[in-house]
């Protein structure tokens, strides 16, 4: 039970609280890091789902206009 503790409380230390120590070091507010890693992942989800949407779009757009036509007569 020693071990599983010791492993805990390693990962607490180092690998909870990131947040905290990026304040610390840079000298700013908790709260202003914690609200920037939130808003920089909303913009990195929505950023792609526009993103993926739009090359949709575009792929869908160019097989309307470019169509492969089987001979010359299907004018």
């Amino acid at each position: 039970m020693s071990k599983i503790h010791n492993l805990r409380h390693f990962f607490e230390k180092h690998g909870f609280a990131v947040s905290t120590r990026l304040a610390e070091f840079l000298g700013m507010n908790v709260k202003s890091v914690r609200l920037f890693f939130i808003y920089a992942s909303f913009t990195t989800i929505v950023g792609g789902f526009i993103l993926y949407l739009t090359l949709a779009f575009w792929l869908k757009l160019k097989d309307m206009i470019y169509t492969k036509r089987t001979s010359v007569f299907d004018l």
